[in-house]
């Protein structure tokens, strides 16, 4: 008998995923924005450090009580932050800001892997043909040069960022319910931010000077981060990894959208590179099952013969 899709039921929780995949993908053209005016390390230091500073104020009661797991949960998935957020503001100096959202799309197929890496659960066969569209797509989206292996920096440092996001989003639900929701938001963020300003001494970035546009970028997209981060640590505790990583695929779709809308053009190759990714997304995460009754029907069938 033929499968069906089993087909997504949206909860409150999953709604909330939504809304913040789209602020998080209109945030790539501001980062685009900021990198005109700022070094990219320190740019996530203050953005971060913003998001962190708004977070203690909403959670300031909550920090009384905060304990060493707290602290040791929300330093690694800040870690995470850290490196995926970072690597992507440095590839956005290079690349524009849909391309950049496209790339980083490549985090959704890496998730389910990334499960079977952790916790040693086998993920399903469409994982890896969502994986395979995707890489596909991303091709596309590079260029006539990708054949020749020569991905530009920019695509090559963006790729390289999927792989802590995809880190952080497994982290994220393994201590989901074990941890204080204010409490891990806190010390991600500022863990983040403080170690995006270290690492400017280490790669050698300078501060820049003062800019309306890197502060006003660094104020609104702290603001989103510290919502982006609350309602991903709150959502997943009801969410699996699987079901977000489906709803965050529509991330580069809303980067596309503002990035069309301020003036960016992909050619042709890039747009159906970018479908290609989104197809993939989806793909790596549809299961087919097969209706219970039709099941019974041949089981009991084969008895009888």
């Amino acid at each position: 008998m033929p499968s069906r899709l089993r087909w997504m039921r949206l909860r409150p929780q999953e709604t909330a995923l939504i809304a913040i995949t789209a602020v998080w993908g209109s945030t790539f053209l501001l980062v685009h924005w900021a990198m005109q005016h700022s070094g990219p390390w320190f740019f996530v230091g203050i953005r971060f450090l913003v998001a962190g500073a708004i977070s203690v104020v909403i959670f300031r009661g909550a920090l009384r009580g905060i304990r060493w797991r707290d602290i040791g949960a929300g330093v690694a998935i800040g870690v995470m932050v850290h490196l995926g957020y970072g690597l992507q503001t440095v590839g956005l100096q290079t690349i524009d800001s849909s391309t950049s959202a496209f790339i980083t799309a490549m985090y959704v197929p890496l998730v389910p892997l990334a499960q079977w890496a952790v916790f040693r659960r086998r993920p399903p066969v469409m994982a890896f043909v969502g994986a395979g569209l995707a890489f596909v797509g991303l091709v596309l989206i590079a260029g006539p040069d990708a054949f020749a292996l020569s991905l530009g920096s920019g695509e090559i440092v963006t790729m390289i960022s999927t792989l802590p996001i995809a880190a952080e989003i497994i982290l994220i639900s393994l201590f989901a319910g074990r941890i204080d929701l204010g409490r891990i938001t806190v010390v991600q963020l500022l863990t983040a931010g403080l170690l995006g300003l270290l690492t400017m001494p280490v790669v050698g970035e300078s501060l820049p000077e003062f800019s309306w546009v890197w502060v006003g970028c660094a104020v609104g997209l702290g603001a989103a981060s510290c919502l982006i981060q609350l309602t991903m640590n709150w959502a997943q505790k009801s969410v699996s990894p699987t079901r977000a990583t489906i709803i965050y695929a529509g991330e580069p779709v809303w980067a596309a959208i503002v990035g069309r809308v301020a003036g960016e053009r992909l050619p042709v190759t890039a747009l159906l590179g970018g479908a290609l990714v989104v197809l993939g997304i989806l793909a790596s995460e549809l299961k087919l099952v097969r209706p219970r009754r039709a099941a019974v029907s041949e089981t009991e069938t084969d008895s009888r013969e």
